[in-house]
């Protein structure tokens, strides 16, 4: 189940948010590895680490990282004596893993925001972007502020990918561009800790003030190329939890005409299945004008038989393109950029655009 390997730290190669990554010498040779110093402690040369290669070893794209589980022979002081009680917060994520945190929730009795989350019942007609990817926030992002410069934006991260925050690189290049993260689930590593969507997305009204949330996992969809076996399934999931706290819920749709692979070429079936048959909220699902015909008419049918629950939004693509080349995030997803699948990245942005259209600033601030 888990592949180890033992190895020597030989260079700290670079650094972002929350994250280490480092070439470590190993039996087999030297791999690329990535430590989370507030899990493991801070690894430097010549620290002797103890490695998880599974998904190095398979070829993940993602996730093709040996991971740093400890450093045995230097291991981190324990937190303050004061961060071993319930007053510091008792969220466990990744629990009982090996390395669960215990971290301070968003809306526990010791949080600072906890007046705040008790009172708040309503996202007060906040629009939220759903999106079936990690790769379509940057562009949901992009296409926001091109349209309302000042919007603030929140991201909310569920654990249907990557569990920690830190591990997204895109992530960390848009901390000056949101308001900020909220992880959510056994995802951890935010702004702000929540133990569900439906929390999440509260915190994101009101403690961080948002206009308009992004609701996506982390980084590392998981598929198995069935019709239900997909991480995406939550998002119809999200629609319901956006809805039902008096959310507009705006579902970025996933359309390809660069994916090598049938079913997600067109309207992926992962936004088929989320958004027609778990999702049973109604939902704006923008869809980009501009689309090569042959595409359009394929996007057109595929998404007929959703308009019975759906409303299906035609969004102008004007500006679009410009405000993604601009992107501080190099747009990517699965190996493909903006030029090489130009339809995802658009339908990603129709769905901010749709959103910042519709944003409504929090009670309080104009």
């Amino acid at each position: 189940m888990v592949r180890w390997r033992s190895g020597m730290v030989s260079r700290v190669r670079r650094r972002w948010r929350g994250v280490v990554e480092l070439e470590v010498g190993t039996p087999d040779g030297p791999v690329y590895a990535l430590a989370y110093p507030a899990l493991v402690g801070e690894p430097v040369a010549g620290d002797r680490v103890l490695l998880n290669v599974g998904a190095l070893m398979m070829g993940l794209g993602t996730g093709g990282y040996a991971l740093v589980v400890a450093l045995p022979d230097r291991l981190p002081a324990d937190p303050p004596a004061d961060g071993t009680s319930r007053d510091s917060g008792h969220l466990v994520k990744a629990r009982y893993t090996p390395l669960q945190p215990i971290l301070l929730g968003v809306d526990e009795e010791a949080s600072p925001h906890r007046e705040v989350m008790v009172a708040a019942e309503s996202l007060d007609g906040m629009p939220v972007v759903t999106a079936d990817l990690h790769s379509a926030l940057p562009a949901i992002v992009a296409a926001i502020h091109a349209d309302r410069p000042g919007a603030k934006v929140a991201y909310v991260m569920t654990d249907g990918g990557a569990l920690p925050a830190w591990f997204s690189r895109a992530l960390d290049t848009l901390r000056d561009h949101l308001a900020g993260t909220v992880t959510t689930g056994q995802a951890f590593g935010g702004d702000l800790e929540a133990s569900t969507v439906h929390s999440g997305l509260l915190a994101a009204r009101h403690v961080l003030g948002a206009d308009i949330a992004v609701v996506a996992q982390g980084p590392g969809n998981l598929g198995t190329g069935t019709a239900w076996g997909f991480s995406g399934v939550a998002l119809g999931e999200a629609v319901n939890a956006i809805g039902t706290l008096g959310g507009r819920p705006v579902g970025s749709l996933r359309i390809s005409d660069g994916d090598g692979r049938p079913r997600h070429q067109g309207v992926s079936h992962h936004s088929l299945t989320a958004y027609g048959k778990v999702a049973l909220l109604p939902a704006d699902l923008p869809v980009p004008d501009g689309l090569d015909p042959p595409l359009a008419s394929a996007v057109e049918a595929a998404l007929a038989p959703l308009s019975a629950r759906h409303r299906l939004v035609r969004v102008g693509v004007e500006g679009l393109l410009t405000a993604l080349r601009e992107s501080p995030v190099r747009l990517s997803t699965m190996g493909r950029g903006l030029d090489e699948d130009r339809a995802y990245f658009l339908a990603a942005a129709a769905g901010g655009r749709d959103a910042a259209a519709r944003a409504v600033a929090p009670r309080g601030r104009a």
